[in-house]
């Protein structure tokens, strides 16, 4: 769970664009983000094993 000092100082614009960064929509962490779901890499497997990100099935073969 990131602090929330730095997810509220991350929701002000930056004085420059390049240092804006994105942050998982469900626990704001920053780092392992999926831009095509908004998401970081533990909270995309946790709702893909629930199965409530529509047309993502767990792969096997």
């Amino acid at each position: 769970m990131a602090r929330k000092a730095l997810v509220e100082k991350q929701k002000k614009e930056p004085k420059y664009r390049v240092r804006k960064y994105n942050r998982c929509n469900i626990c704001h962490r920053r780092h392992g983000y999926m831009r095509d779901f908004g998401l970081c890499r533990i909270c995309f497997r946790r709702l893909a094993n629930e199965g409530k990100i529509p047309g993502v099935v767990k792969s096997s073969w």
